[in-house]
């Protein structure tokens, strides 16, 4: 099958593959705590039934303690690889509906976008394993097994979990995991580097209790305010990462300006960017760190009284070579060093950690280079290989669980899908292209 015959193939099934996208995107399967459960089910059966409409025998797998997840399988001709395809099923919470232009859970299209919750990350991975499945009309030229997961946007603590469990069928010569981005609307790439993740909360304590704020403040410091000033330590005056983390590696700036980067982003034109080095720098290769989160008395239930406690949820992004456990010990200790003066002395408790794995993914095998082969054919333009600044930690799992497999991280997302943000949206055209590409694939590893 040439580029041609794919896409004519993909163009006859799109009708079929947007109807199951907008699907998919009706479901507000969260794996987020505190969201309804029962929406993850939906969307794992909805899963399992477009994977079985695709040629794939397909079951929705159950773990005590864990959220659903889809595995199926394609049996190949003798003999032929065997390529496991991944993405996942759930999806990031809304965020303040009022900042969407329409619904979330109900797709619209516009200006050759579908918007909706989860449209390009991840549902748009699923149909791409979908579409190359049906290009070949269910009889793919080599062995196809699928894992889609039900908890990668809320830590896939499950995930190696269900890979020991399903083993057998998971083992394969390659895995495509798609779940990244290109590098802009008509540029494809493949990721060969992510950073790793450790999350962690920073609790402040003051007093016993909240006081009167006219009858004690003065002498008494709050402990809202010792919480800013501690946060505040993570960075110098230019907003560099102040925490010792050795690692700081440049990167090819490629052609990525300021003016692309404040535009993706949304950023207002008086914010100065922040940290040293390339842009691709600071966005793969170095540490960064941000405050996501914090408990403390909001503004419409304040009072005029000094709080007593105030917790921060710091999330912190660490390059390629760093070891997460290593790096979090490094974060706790710089937090309790600075309390002493920036937090005027408070208590200071640094909890719950969350860590994930940085990966650089080796780019010389025979499977990089047939979907580097396949892009190009697909877009008519060389793909780049490309950072990227988030997080897959599992891709240690699975390199550790099926060492002789090589990996590889594709995606559909550009830079103006907002995943994780409001009006997340899949660029329908670069949609095509990942299909076509992914189709195109499985035919170069029955070759190769």
């Amino acid at each position: 099958m040439n580029a041609e015959e794919a896409r004519a193939k993909i163009r006859a099934k799109m009708p079929g593959l947007r109807a199951d996208l907008e699907r998919l995107i009706r479901i507000p399967s969260k794996s987020a705590a505190g969201n309804d459960p029962a929406q993850l089910a939906r969307s794992a059966r909805a899963t399992a039934e477009i994977l079985e409409a695709s040629g794939a025998k397909a079951r929705v797998v159950d773990l005590p303690g864990a959220l659903p997840a889809v595995v199926g399988e394609v049996a190949g001709p003798a003999g032929a690889p065997k390529v496991l395809l991944y993405a996942h099923h759930d999806v990031q919470p809304e965020g303040p509906r009022e900042a969407w232009r329409s619904d979330p859970y109900e797709p619209v299209e516009r200006d050759g976008r579908i918007f909706g919750r989860g449209s390009a990350d991840d549902r748009a991975g699923i149909l791409t394993h979908a579409a190359a499945l049906r290009a070949w009309d269910g009889r793919p030229p080599v062995s196809v097994a699928l894992f889609i997961e039900g908890e990668e946007e809320s830590g896939s603590s499950n995930l190696r979990r269900f890979l020991e469990q399903e083993r057998a069928l998971l083992d394969a010569d390659v895995v495509v995991l798609a779940d990244s981005s290109n590098w802009r609307v008509g540029q494809p790439a493949l990721t060969t580097s992510l950073r790793g993740v450790v999350n962690c909360t920073v609790e402040v304590r003051t007093a016993d209790h909240a006081v009167h704020s006219g009858q004690y403040g003065g002498p008494l410091p709050d402990a809202l305010t010792a919480l800013c000033r501690l946060l505040a330590t993570l960075h110098d005056e230019r907003g560099t990462v102040a925490v010792p983390i050795a690692t700081r590696a440049d990167h090819d700036p490629l052609d990525l300006t300021e003016d692309e980067v404040r535009a993706w982003a949304g950023t207002r034109p008086g914010v100065r960017l922040i940290g040293e080095g390339s842009l691709t720098a600071r966005l793969w290769r170095r540490p960064a760190i941000d405050v996501i989160g914090i408990d403390a008395p909001t503004v419409m239930g304040a009072s005029n009284q000094l709080v007593a406690i105030a917790r921060g949820r710091v999330s912190m992004r660490i390059p390629p070579g760093e070891d997460p456990a290593a790096a979090y010990r490094t974060l706790e200790r710089f937090l309790l060093e600075k309390a002493r003066t920036a937090a005027w002395g408070a208590e200071v408790k640094v909890s719950d950690p969350q860590l994930g794995r940085p990966y650089d993914l080796p780019t010389g095998g025979r499977a990089y280079a047939a979907y580097q082969a396949a892009t190009e054919a697909a877009w008519r333009r060389k793909p780049l290989g490309i950072g990227m600044g988030g997080s897959i930690p599992f891709l240690a799992d699975f390199a550790e669980l099926f060492p002789r497999a090589e990996l590889l991280v594709t995606g559909v997302e550009d830079p103006e899908s907002n995943a994780h943000s409001e009006n997340e949206s899949l660029h329908l055209g670069e949609f095509e292209n990942g299909c076509v590409a992914e189709a195109l694939f499985l035919e170069a590893m029955a070759r190769a």
